[in-house]
């Protein structure tokens, strides 16, 4: 017994000893907590709605009120046609729009069938059902209260899903388990492997090779970015081929964008491990540093429009949430880098920032 209590001593020892550790295996818990209290929402919000009314009349502008009131959405505007729809749903600046069509107020009297079609991006399958829920939900209440007046009117929805008709969930799960996967094998192994060097002594043998600073991460790294960039082949022949994901858009301009982000990641690795003295410590803080936020504040998962203010601006911050932005659009919206400029210029400047951040610490401490 004695024996045991000495060596639970001794661990407890080493882990107070090592501090970083310490601190973070104490607030990790808490940061878990509050983030999946806040982010593990099905609800959906502030839904980006556009209504095409091609002749305005008191009971059209009876249902735009309805719309306008809800706290699920957002009216973008109102439209003659449906002509500007479409670059608006490709930019993401739309999330669903609903089409009515002409003369409502006499179909209403005239007692005559009323189609209106619902047209919702549905990207991710799931919150596009959801969306889909709460636009025929208000149309049936307003439906319900124009009835009342006209007498007995057939109400047809017709129900649109645009970019993912049959709601494939594989078609929201894969861009984000690319992003996943990159940030386990370039970040996280980046910075375990930088750390080992330190941990084991074995940079003071690079120190006295005529190998400069620079030349010694990048020989790091290198061999990391030729992994990830593997990875990123393999997931999307697995997508195309087992799980036959649409590639709508360029190839060339989508392996760029993963390059890009593969350089992301190694700069968060190389950050990290400038900061972790071990590698228990580099891989506990690239956990909890990268990983949650990837799969919980990227829009992985859950919809970044239901979580509150705070989170979504520091979801600004974490470069997955901009790279999922720019897969799931060439791969599942087929968008250019027109449409998608603003969010690759994002991930650039987070890119050069990091590697910069990066690069100069690891150069100071090895120096």
């Amino acid at each position: 017994m004695r024996a045991f209590l000495g060596f639970v001593r001794k661990e407890a020892f080493h882990i107070l000893r090592d501090k970083q550790t310490f601190w973070i295996l104490l607030l990790m818990p808490l940061v878990q907590v509050l983030l999946f209290g806040f982010a593990v929402r099905t609800d959906v919000y502030d839904i980006r709605l556009a209504i095409v009314d091609p002749s305005p009349g008191p009971a059209s502008r009876v249902l735009i009120e309805r719309y306008s009131a809800s706290p699920r959405f957002r009216v973008m505007g109102v439209y003659a046609s449906t002509a500007p729809l479409d670059q608006q749903f490709r930019e993401g600046t739309l999330r669903q729009a609903i089409v009515l069509p002409p003369d409502v107020d006499r179909a209403l009297l005239g007692r005559a069938p009323l189609s209106i079609q619902v047209v919702t991006d549905a990207a991710d399958p799931n919150t596009g059902s959801i969306m889909q829920a709460y636009a025929s939900a208000v149309l049936q209440r307003w439906h319900a209260e124009q009835t009342m007046r006209a007498g007995g009117v057939r109400l047809d929805v017709a129900a649109r899903m645009r970019f993912n008709p049959t709601l494939e969930s594989v078609n929201l799960f894969v861009p984000g388990l690319i992003a996943l996967v990159l940030t386990i094998v370039s970040a996280m192994m980046t910075a375990i492997s930088i750390t080992r060097e330190k941990e084991t002594g074995t940079m003071e043998m690079l120190l006295v090779s005529p190998l400069h600073p620079v030349a010694i991460v990048v020989g790091k790294v290198v061999p990391y970015v030729v992994m990830g960039f593997t990875n990123v082949l393999l997931v999307l022949g697995a997508a195309r081929l087992v799980f036959g994901m649409p590639l709508r858009g360029n190839v060339a301009l989508l392996l760029a964008e993963a390059l890009l982000y593969i350089l992301t990641a190694l700069a968060l690795g190389i950050v990290i491990s400038t900061s972790a003295a071990t590698q228990r410590t580099a891989m506990i803080a690239a956990m909890a540093g990268l990983l949650l936020p990837t799969l919980m504040l990227s829009g992985f998962i859950f919809p970044l429009d239901s979580m509150p203010t705070p989170l979504q601006v520091i979801s600004n911050i974490i470069p997955a949430r901009w790279f999922l932005i720019i897969v799931r659009g060439i791969m599942v919206k087929g968008a250019g880098l027109a449409t998608l400029w603003q969010e690759t210029l994002i991930l650039l400047a987070q890119t050069v920032l990091l590697l910069a951040v990066g690069v100069r610490r690891l150069a100071i401490r090895l120096e």
